[in-house]
C-alpha cells in the first residue's frame, strides 16, 4: 500500500510538472490567451486549502500531493501570465467581484480559525474561479485555452483519488475532476460549433 500510495504521488507530481511546462511554452507561444483571474483566484484557494487541511488533521504532503503540486502549479502559471500574458488576461469587473469573495473567505477564516467549513468554502471560490475563462471562451466563442493541460489536469486529479488521505482530500480531487471537466466539454462544444461554421461557409 505504501508503495502504491508512493507511486501514486510520483505520478500526479509528474504529471502536473509537465503541464507546468506545456503551460508556460504555449503562453510563451503565444498559443493561449489564459485568464489572469481564474489563475490568481487558484493561487489564493489553492493555498488556503492546503493550510486548512493541514490544520484539520494529522496529514503530511503526501496525503494530499494533488493540492501540494497544484499550488507549484498555479502560482507559477499566475507569475508566468503577468510576465506573457496579453491585455485580454487583465481583471474585469466579474473578476474582481470574485476577487472580494476570495477576499471574504480569507477574513472568515481568519476570524471564525474554523478550517474544515473555511476549506468547503475554499472549494466552492474554486469552482467560481472557472467563471472567468468559461464567460470568456462564452462570449468570445472561441477556445483560449489548450487540451493537452486539462486532460492532463483531469487524470492527475483523478489519479490523486487513490492516494487522498481525508474527506477533505478527497473533496478537493473530486472538485478538481469535475470542474475541469466540465471545461473540457465546454471546449469541445466551442471546437466542435467553430469547425461547423467553417464547414458552412466554405459551402
Amino acid at each position: 500500500m505504501l508503495f502504491s500510495k508512493l507511486f501514486i504521488n510520483i505520478i500526479v507530481s509528474g504529471i502536473n510538472v509537465i503541464i507546468l511546462t506545456r503551460y508556460i511554452y504555449l503562453l510563451y507561444r503565444k498559443k493561449i490567451s489564459p485568464s489572469l483571474a481564474m489563475w490568481t483566484f487558484f493561487s489564493l484557494a489553492v493555498g488556503i486549502s492546503l493550510f486548512t487541511y493541514f490544520a484539520e488533521g494529522d496529514h503530511n504532503l503526501s496525503d494530499n500531493i494533488l493540492n501540494f503540486t497544484d499550488l507549484i502549479l498555479v502560482v507559477s502559471v499566475s507569475i508566468a501570465i503577468l510576465i506573457w500574458g496579453d491585455t485580454s488576461a487583465h481583471f474585469n469587473r466579474f473578476d474582481i467581484g470574485c476577487l472580494v469573495a476570495v477576499i471574504g473567505i480569507i477574513a472568515f477564516w481568519a476570524i471564525s480559525n474554523n478550517h474544515v467549513i473555511t476549506n468547503y468554502s475554499v472549494q466552492s471560490i474554486m469552482v467560481i474561479s472557472y467563471f472567468p475563462v468559461l464567460g470568456r471562451m462564452t462570449h468570445q466563442k472561441k477556445n483560449t485555452e489548450a487540451f493537452s493541460v486539462w486532460i492532463m489536469m483531469l487524470v492527475a486529479a483523478g489519479i490523486s483519488l487513490f492516494a487522498s488521505k481525508g474527506w477533505l482530500a478527497s473533496v478537493y480531487a473530486i472538485r478538481a475532476v469535475i470542474c475541469t471537466g466540465a471545461l473540457l466539454l465546454l471546449m469541445v462544444r466551442i471546437e466542435i460549433v467553430n469547425r461547423k461554421n467553417a464547414d458552412s461557409l466554405l459551402h
